[in-house]
């Protein structure tokens, strides 16, 4: 199978996904304690993840998590796979396509806007930059954020992922990465008096800021692509659920961190199991 190159950036739940979603579903129950646990951390409710164990990314729809499978990643409007420990996805930085709309219509003065009063645009993904430039913009935008990530742990997740922290690197100058670990402690704050771990989304040149931004884990997404995999895992002590699109970058990080870290190749459309093109292999 030939790999296609992708940005480090996660696939968008794709349509697929979401019309086997209420299929799937009906395959799954709401989640009992986790089985894949590490040390408590924080607090008695937050449970960190514990490294190496069977992983599967599965944001763009859910599916029954395969054999030897302990941890899963899905998206915020997902149900959380019952006995496993449920990393819930949220796109904490950007606007959604699809409610690009709501967010011009309620809340303009939150969407990130350029010296022509254009909004600023992730080309890759048509979508909107978060205005997170000032702490009261911040603030605005943690509550609305913020409620997304406590309806994680209403719903019975473990652990929450925060997607697009590197936005800031696609905002023409607007944005730096001081503006981006202010946001995502607002955020983990949020998710650690609901009980949840806070996991860093990519972004490698942040990994000195983990304490300032309140990170517990990472997800990693082509790690092994971009030489990462060791940083990463030296930084959460093997706490890392990392994601390969490509057969020869998956390779490669296996040989050198698979008996570490949580490694899984998946398809670049992160599709659910028995749909076309769906792929899926651990080391």
């Amino acid at each position: 199978m030939i790999f296609v190159p992708v940005p480090r950036r996660s696939a968008r739940p794709s349509a697929v996904g979401l019309l086997l979603a209420a299929a799937a579903l009906l395959l799954t129950a709401c989640t009992a304690p986790p089985s894949a646990t590490g040390s408590a951390d924080r607090s008695p409710a937050v449970v960190r993840p514990a490294p190496h164990v069977g992983f599967d990314y599965q944001i763009g729809g859910p599916y029954p998590p395969p054999r030897g499978v302990r941890a899963v990643s899905r998206d915020r409007t997902a149900e959380p796979a019952k006995g496993l420990y449920n990393v819930c996805y949220v796109n904490a930085f950007q606007a959604q396509p699809d409610a690009l709309d709501r967010w011009r219509r309620d809340d303009p003065g939150l969407l990130l806007r350029d010296d022509e009063d254009d909004l600023v645009i992730d080309e890759d993904w048509n979508e909107a930059l978060f205005d997170i430039s000032t702490a009261g913009r911040r603030a605005r935008l943690a509550k609305i954020v913020g409620r997304w990530v406590e309806g994680c742990g209403a719903d019975g997740f473990q652990a929450v992922e925060l997607d697009n922290l590197d936005s800031y690197t696609r905002s023409d100058g607007l944005l730096d990465a001081s503006d981006a670990v202010a946001f995502a402690r607002l955020l983990t704050d949020r998710a650690h008096a609901a009980g949840l771990a806070a996991g860093q989304k990519n972004t490698a040149e942040l990994l000195p800021e983990r304490a300032a931004a309140g990170f517990d884990f990472a997800v990693a997404e082509e790690c092994g692509s971009y030489d990462e995999c060791g940083a990463y895992a030296k930084a959460y002590d093997d706490r890392v659920f990392a994601v390969e699109y490509r057969a020869a970058d998956f390779a490669r990080a296996c040989r050198a961190y698979g008996g570490r870290i949580s490694l899984v190749l998946r398809d670049v459309d992160v599709r659910p199991a028995g749909t076309k093109g769906y792929v899926r292999r651990t080391c």
